[in-house]
């Protein structure tokens, strides 16, 4: 047994800020009212190749599937359904805003049975509903599978995830919306990351455009846009004078580390008090060799196990001190720990230590 510990030596030091690149309003913030809704359908897909539910593990398929065909009408009561190129399937889409009856939107089918693959098959008409329950499209259409899956007596092999698809412009539009967004008198703008600093340069950008007062700031997530104020012919001629205005943000500092895949990603605003890093690994070393003892020919006795241990304790040399000036930009930070050569494993418990130092001032996010 082997156990690798990183033994890490940590003091100070600072990187200068690095100003953000202007962004569009509309690349920050959601406006109020614009927003796409959540569809969601049970559906059938038929017309695969052997690869559909098992119907004693999906019952559910054959009680869709006899609906159906009562629908066209097909009278299968008291009959028993044994097909495999059938599949029970959920059937997922978002109704962008302000979409118009007869307009078509991409749809994605899942599997929820114990179906192989859903390549070839098409899905049966299925009706969309929203959170309220009314039904706002129907799907229908050729499903393109995500992947590909082939099997024999002895062996299978599956590439990619074939029980899922989509239907391109799969679904069409059977209802609106109820929103009349042109009687809007203001309008919210909902930053995605809030921040005062930066909703107070989105109020101010926006005023200076307009040369008066037609934004004000609510809070550090809410911009209000005073529609009449403005003097546009509508709020839609009002969002598209201001999406375009750029803003620089300003983000809180913020270091993510995903712990599976060893990646590491450091926000621009990220300040480290004056460090210099040690690194160094101690490697012990556990070897069990057990030992069998057996007693003399002919002489009384038993054959017993005897343990036997071995145990070291193995010190690779240090790297040395590294240390990074004052006044260091954040790349010659990465810079300076990527100079003692330890892998992104160690990098992440030396981003821990420094942070637990109190010399990492951001917001430090494990994955």
């Amino acid at each position: 047994m082997m156990r690798r510990i990183p033994t890490l030596l940590l003091a100070l030091f600072l990187a200068l800020p690095a100003l953000a690149s202007p962004i569009r309003i509309k690349d920050l913030v959601e406006f109020d009212g614009v927003r796409g809704n959540d569809l969601v359908g049970y559906g059938l897909v038929v017309g695969l190749n052997g690869t559909g539910d098992g119907i004693r593990n999906a019952p559910f398929t054959e009680e869709i599937m006899s609906s159906i065909l009562e629908r066209l009408g097909v009278n299968v009561t008291g009959e028993q359904f044994r097909p495999k190129n059938v599949a029970a399937v959920f059937v997922t889409a978002n109704l962008p805003p302000f979409a118009r009856a007869g307009s078509q939107i991409d749809v994605t089918v899942s599997a929820i049975g114990d179906a192989k693959s859903l390549l070839g098959g098409t899905l049966v008409m299925t009706p969309l509903n929203a959170a309220d329950g009314q039904i706002y499209a129907v799907a229908q259409g050729t499903v393109i599978a995500g992947g590909a899956a082939a099997e024999g007596q002895g062996a299978a092999v599956i590439q990619g995830v074939p029980t899922a698809g989509v239907i391109p412009s799969g679904a069409r539009i059977e209802r609106e919306i109820d929103f009349d967004f042109s009687t809007l008198t203001s309008l919210r703008l909902a930053l995605r990351s809030p921040d005062f600093t930066t909703a107070g340069r989105i109020e101010a950008a926006i005023n200076n455009n307009y040369g008066r007062g037609v934004a004000r700031m609510i809070d550090s997530g809410t911009v209000v846009l005073d529609i009449r104020a403005t003097q546009a012919p509508s709020p839609a001629h009002a969002l598209q004078r201001i999406e375009g205005i750029t803003v620089e943000p300003q983000r809180k500092a913020r270091v993510v580390v995903d712990q599976r895949s060893g990646t590491i990603v450091m926000g621009e605003d990220v300040r480290i008090s004056r460090v210099a890093v040690s690194q160094g690994n101690l490697t012990l070393r556990i070897e069990e060799e057990p030992m069998v003892v057996q007693p003399n020919p002919f002489a009384p006795g038993q054959t017993v196990v005897v343990p036997r241990t071995r145990a070291g304790i193995e010190e690779e040399p240090g790297i040395g001190l590294a240390e990074v000036p004052g006044g260091a930009s954040l790349s010659e930070v990465v810079a300076g720990l990527n100079a003692l050569g330890v892998s992104p494993r160690d990098m992440i418990d030396i981003l821990k230590s420094i942070k637990a130092a109190g010399a990492l001032h951001a917001e430090f996010l494990v994955h």
